[in-house]
Order: structure tokens, then C-alpha cells, then sequence
């Protein structure tokens, strides 16, 4: 369907039954851009806990970014090995902190809040391998500027809403922020990301359980044919 021709009505009643389930997520910036860029870095196929404990095995390590940057590989590997694809991972990170901080340099993002967010996504998405999703979570979770990440379970939920086109996540980032009303970028994507992982299942959602069933063409449609 895409963002164009969505009901802004109900993406308020779809916010406020998250809301009621899943209650009003309060995550003030917490301002370190580089800390939430290598743990995107790290969550990339893992559990959470696992991300955790590998980004708090990196920092006990290396206490600096440049530290890390310089370190050999090999250990930086070994010390984010519980977050799994270490080896890709440590390549990943220190080929981001070396552009970063050039050689020998300081590793920074902290101007990124000065530039208008398209300018600032542009930077970071022209780091190595870093993508719209990626950009998204720094943006938003460091410096609380207007970007919505839009992860697996986010793009799930919200194609089987209809309130995003399946495709190429550039354009679900697109059209996921087009709706979301300004302030509300946050909740919108815990609360969608939350109802992924609890209710709205790839392969066996519980539509008979889901708060959002009467909003949601998708689960409308399966519960019909049932």
C-alpha cells in the first residue's frame, strides 16, 4: 500500500493499542553516536544479550575507540566473539572507526546533531557498511533526531498493516517515517518492533491474540480463511 495512501487515523488507533499493550517507551538520547553504531554493528544476527555482552567485552578491552581502531584484529575478534560472525564483525567495526578517525586521528560523530538529518544519514550511510537501518538507529537513539529504523520485524508488522510496500527497505524507511507523526519516532518503532517479537510472528502469528487484529488487513484475511 505504502505511506501515500495511508489512513493517518489509524496510525494514531494503531499507536495508541501498542500503547495500551506495550505501554509508552522513554529513551532520552543518550548522545554517544559511535557506542550505538558498533552495537547496530553487533546486534546484526544475535540475540540482544549477546550484542550486550560483546560490546561490554570490547570496552573492557579497548577502553578508547581508538584503541580499538589500532588493535589487531585478531583480538578485537576474540573479544566480540560471544555476538557471533566475529570475524566479519571486528573487520566491520575497525574499518568504520579508521574512517572515522583517519590515522591517528580522533574518532568522532558528535557534529552529526548540527547538520540537517538528510546530511547527517548521508555521512553515516557512507561509512562501510553501514545502511538506512543502521544510520537510523544512531540518528534516533543517540540524538533523538527525526529517523525511524526500520528492522525485520518493524517492516513485518507494518507490510501486514498496510502501512508499508514489501520491497527494498530504503523505500519501507521512506514511507515508515512519512507516517509516523513528529515526536512519536520512538514509540512507533519500539512498540512495532516489541509486537514483531511477541505477537506478529513471520511464520505463525497470533492473530487471535493481537490487539491490533481489527486494524490489520492481513490478520483479517488469514482468521477468514481459517
Amino acid at each position: 500500500m505504502g505511506s501515500g495512501r495511508v489512513d493517518r487515523g489509524r496510525v494514531r488507533r494503531v499507536r495508541d493499542r501498542l500503547r495500551a499493550v506495550y505501554g509508552r517507551p522513554v529513551a532520552p538520547p543518550h548522545g554517544h553516536p559511535i557506542a550505538e553504531l558498533v552495537l547496530t554493528v553487533l546486534s546484526q544476527s544475535t540475540s540482544d544479550r549477546n550484542r550486550d555482552v560483546a560490546y561490554l567485552r570490547l570496552r573492557a578491552r579497548f577502553p578508547t575507540w581508538e584503541e580499538i581502531r589500532d588493535a589487531p584484529n585478531d583480538e578485537v575478534e576474540a573479544a566480540i566473539r560471544p555476538g557471533g560472525i566475529s570475524r566479519v564483525k571486528s573487520v566491520r567495526i575497525q574499518q568504520i572507526l579508521a574512517e572515522l578517525g583517519g590515522a591517528g586521528g580522533t574518532v568522532s560523530l558528535d557534529h552529526l546533531p548540527e547538520l540537517p538529518v538528510e546530511e547527517a544519514r548521508a555521512e553515516l550511510m557512507a561509512l562501510p557498511g553501514v545502511g538506512r537501518k543502521t544510520a537510523a538507529c544512531v540518528l534516533l537513539f543517540a540524538f533523538g533526531m527525526r529517523d525511524v529504523p526500520v528492522d525485520t520485524h518493524v517492516s513485518r508488522v507494518g507490510s501486514r498493516l498496510g502501512f508499508l510496500t514489501p520491497g527494498p527497505f530504503e523505500r519501507m524507511h521512506d514511507e515508515m517515517l512519512a507516517l509516523t507523526p513528529r515526536g512519536q519516532e520512538l514509540e512507533l518503532h519500539v512498540n512495532l518492533l516489541r509486537h514483531g517479537r511477541r505477537t506478529c510472528h513471520a511464520r505463525t502469528p497470533d492473530c487471535g491474540n493481537c490487539a491490533l487484529l481489527r486494524l490489520c488487513p492481513f490478520g483479517y484475511n488469514l482468521r477468514r480463511n481459517d
